[in-house]
């Protein structure tokens, strides 16, 4: 009896078929994601090690522990499903106040000699504002769920722009207006991405521009007056003038701040001086190197190449993270991202910039790169909402 043919793709599967049912060993884990942060802050511990190994003011064991609590915060939050938080906004309304103004109870706020009362004492200083960026985002996105991707009620508009407003009242209360402007351009990335109307949007900005000319004008009737700023501190005022005119930058601290980051960046050239070589830091001529500054330590050192593979590895962080929020299944959770992105987008724009003379010189610190535990902290806590968002949609989907 003659034998039958043997059907090969009976008797050996697709591979590519077998691969694709295969499970995965990490099915929450985004390894793109993964790697770029990996690069990133690996990238930003080199570049901190070299600002504060000269300087006894700050500890890099500190930012090293940053990192260690941020990693198991992140692992913890992408594990956990977003979508529970979605209805707590009364909550995290209340959580934002108590943060903001726990550095006004006495014995407890300290301003550790930078101007604003941000910061508290237990144990070690705390900056409770960076810790309530958090819950503002998923404050502001859960007043976005509310109304579907559709909110054209003027009244309704006012509401939530109202509840949104409150955690920029608070921190002006310090005052912090870096961290409050970080506050708004988080408010105003869910107001657009949560289907706000244009026209109560483009009203908002209107009004917006319109109370910052007035503070100036009203603050100088005051000082007519009473000789003095009450509105804004005068270091305030001083960085925005030297920004509007950076001809005589050497009359203020501000100017001179903004002098010495200009030196230390044109100084790197292409190919910086080369790892731990800069001298502008070393040689206490760039105050704040390892917080506001930074960049400037890395420009220095590594040169314009230097810079180039960190706006790289920021920009492959953004698409990674837009292309989350495009495949996320709830609007909550893709204004979640979004207000993520915004707020990191902001705070890059923001510190290179004022290190380059573009932008106002503010207290805002670069993302996964400035010196500050807390504030490392806190971005993994944002990489693990964005991983959450991730991991929870993927598994609906393979459902």
């Amino acid at each position: 009896m003659a034998q039958l043919p043997q059907i090969d793709s009976l008797r050996r599967p697709n591979a590519a078929a077998s691969a694709a049912s295969k499970p995965r060993r990490f099915p929450w884990l985004h390894l793109p994601l993964a790697i770029v942060i990996t690069l990133l802050v690996g990238y930003g511990l080199i570049i901190v090690y070299s600002a504060v190994r000269a300087d006894g003011d700050y500890q890099y064991s500190r930012q090293l522990g940053g990192v260690a609590v941020g990693l198991v915060f992140m692992i913890l939050v992408w594990r956990f499903d977003y979508r529970r938080l979605s209805d707590y906004t009364t909550l995290f309304l209340i959580i934002n106040v108590v943060l903001i103004m726990s550095p006004h109870i006495p014995g407890l706020g300290t301003d550790a000699g930078m101007g604003a009362k941000s910061w508290i004492k237990l144990g070690m200083q705390i900056q409770p504002g960076e810790f309530a960026k958090i819950t503002v985002i998923l404050m502001d996105a859960a007043v976005m769920a509310r109304y579907g991707g559709n909110l054209d009620d003027p009244r309704e508009y006012v509401k939530a722009l109202g509840i949104m407003m409150v955690p920029f009242v608070c921190i002006m209360t310090q005052p912090d207006l870096g961290t409050g402007l970080v506050y708004l351009c988080i408010a105003a990335f869910a107001l657009v991405m949560g289907g706000a109307n244009s026209k109560c949007l483009l009203i908002t900005l209107g009004l917006f521009v319109a109370a910052v000319v007035a503070v100036f004008a009203i603050d100088e009737i005051i000082k007519s007056s009473t000789g003095e700023y009450k509105l804004l501190k005068q270091y305030q005022r001083n960085r925005l003038l030297v920004f509007m005119d950076q001809s005589g930058t050497a009359t203020t601290d501000e100017g001179y701040n903004l002098q010495q980051a200009k030196v230390a960046i044109g100084s790197g050239g292409l190919f910086g001086k080369g790892l731990f070589q800069g001298t502008q830091h070393s040689l206490g001529l760039l105050p704040e190197a390892p917080t506001d500054f930074i960049f400037c330590v890395l420009a220095e050192e590594l040169g314009f190449l230097g810079a180039l593979v960190l706006l790289g590895l920021y920009a492959a962080l953004v698409l990674i993270s837009f292309r989350i929020a495009r495949s996320s299944g709830d609007l909550f959770g893709m204004v979640i991202v979004m207000c993520v992105v915004g707020m990191w987008l902001f705070q890059i724009l923001e510190n290179i910039g004022m290190d380059c003379g573009l932008m106002p010189i503010t207290g805002i610190p670069l993302p996964f790169m400035s010196y500050g535990s807390s504030f490392m902290v806190v971005n993994f806590f944002m990489l693990g909402m964005i991983g959450s968002v991730w991991s929870h949609n993927a598994t609906l989907k393979q459902h």
